[in-house]
């Protein structure tokens, strides 16, 4: 049997599995919130939605890795891009600074302990982060229009 066949025999029996939880849990579905029955439904559709996210977060990851490990130029175009955002991790970790920033209602959140310099530092790296990308967005996509018409 062809793998594509297969596959399509497991996509419908997850479809038909899935239609028949959602069927079971909208006709035992009450006014009723002590009822026990809908509490069951509702708690066996959540587990199902939980197991179908995490195997199609491992399938993503297993074909992921192995395209990489089988696709040299994949694996080199995926080192780069790791790179890449190293070192725009890094640029905007040194640039940002620690600092605990002033605004009204501050005090409530060191208090708390939710804000502290180290908490400082990596929003203000995530922030430089954010706008060295827009930047190289930006001119990337100015650049693109310059060469095309140099072209």
């Amino acid at each position: 049997m062809k793998l594509e066949k297969v596959l399509s025999i497991v996509l419908w029996v997850l479809l038909g599995v899935s239609a028949v939880l959602i069927v079971s849990m909208m006709t035992n579905i009450s006014e009723n919130e002590a009822d026990p029955t809908m509490g069951a439904w509702i708690n066996t559709n959540l587990t199902w939605s939980y197991i179908l996210l995490g195997v199609g977060a491992v399938l993503a990851i297993v074909f992921a890795l192995y395209h990489t490990f089988t696709d040299k130029e994949a694996a080199k175009k995926g080192a780069m891009a790791l790179v890449f955002a190293g070192v725009v991790l890094a640029i905007s970790y040194v640039i940002a600074s620690d600092a605990i920033p002033q605004f009204y209602g501050v005090d409530k959140f060191v208090a708390e302990g939710t804000l502290n310099a180290t908490v400082s530092k990596w929003v203000g790296t995530t922030l430089y982060a954010t706008y060295i990308l827009l930047g190289l967005t930006i001119l990337s996509i100015a650049g693109s229009a310059v060469f095309r018409i140099f072209k």
